[in-house]
């Protein structure tokens, strides 16, 4: 599939904050790349960068082949775009929802009439075509959402954070429905604070700080912490954390639900898991279950934030001698 995004050296600032520094992406169609980070890493601003409407200090963006600078409204033109908080119309039905956004988007009635009966069968809304859009449920709205954003037929898809707020289920659904959308060739930016909705990307970006410190499909990227994970059960919490956190060969431990995940130095994993082993038994607590495990996608970017976070220390500390 030949690339549809292609973002080389973006760059933009408010103020004195570099949202987004230097920041390069390359996305072909049949793909969905998921962009994640922590709050404030500069996904948002990098997506409103792709759909033009922020323009970068610096860099270059081609979408489908266009250029964003010198050919922007038939760059624009390939672009399906849902907004973090996309709005809809309340008073106005699924329908004609549906109908506003394609006229908007320049579709004549000849051609929104019929693709608006072919985009709600595609979100499974056909059977509440008719149905207020404050009367949805939010998995509804959300499709609805899509809906309006394929309806001129894009080759791109920016989807900012789409299920946030949604049940399981209907973030199930939702998937289900952008796998759909890959057989017909279309590239999907995704941002999504859920690591099971990362795993399924065909690759994951990791921003921080508006800088993109990792790349490469989930498999890949999920194997630089591989035989450095431990897994404990026991208690109780506040110990297992101290004993954790004095180890000279613990680089971070991480709390899920009734799990401890311990990340330990290259090469260390038994010298650890001896010493928890007897310091924990040796203060009174205990162990229920201490093994290696193979590292999951948060392990990786609790990591990256860490190391990028002790990158920065140092820089503002060297900065001030």
């Amino acid at each position: 599939m030949p690339l549809l995004i292609e973002a080389e050296g973006l760059v933009r600032s408010f103020g004195d904050l570099r949202a987004v520094d230097g920041m390069s992406l390359h996305i072909a169609g049949g793909e969905i790349y998921g962009l994640l980070g922590p709050d404030g890493a500069g996904k948002t601003t990098t997506i409103r960068l792709l759909c033009g409407a922020l323009e970068p200090e610096a860099g270059t963006i081609s979408l489908a082949g266009y250029d964003m600078a010198t050919q922007t409204e038939q760059a624009r033109a390939q672009i399906g775009y849902l907004a973090q908080r996309f709005s809809l119309y309340g008073d106005l039905t699924v329908r004609e929802n549906l109908h506003f956004f394609a006229e908007v988007r320049g579709l004549p009635r000849s051609e929104w009439e019929s693709r608006s009966e072919e985009i709600l069968a595609f979100v499974e809304l056909d059977d509440f075509a008719d149905r207020r859009a404050d009367a949805l449920s939010g998995g509804m709205k959300q499709k609805l959402g899509l809906a309006t954003a394929l309806v001129h037929r894009p080759q791109i898809l920016l989807l900012d954070e789409p299920t946030g707020g949604v049940d399981p289920v209907t973030r199930q659904s939702f998937w289900q429905l952008l796998v759909r959308l890959l057989r017909q060739g279309v590239a999907v930016l995704i941002t999504t604070p859920y690591m099971d909705e990362a795993a399924r990307c065909s690759r994951i970006g990791f921003m921080e700080s508006g800088k993109l410190l990792l790349e490469g499909t989930p498999g890949s990227v999920s194997q630089r912490l591989n035989e450095r994970i431990l897994e404990l059960v026991g208690g109780p919490r506040r110990l297992i954390e101290e004993v954790g956190r004095d180890d000279p060969d613990v680089e971070g431990v991480q709390t899920y639900g009734d799990r401890f995940h311990l990340r330990v130095a290259s090469g260390r994993l038994k010298q650890v898991q001896a010493r928890m082993k007897k310091q924990v038994k040796d203060r009174g607590g205990k162990i229920e279950r201490l093994e290696a495990i193979p590292p999951t996608l948060e392990d990786v970017f609790i990591a990256q934030i860490d190391a990028q976070q002790a990158a920065l220390a140092a820089e503002a500390e060297d900065g001030g001698e």
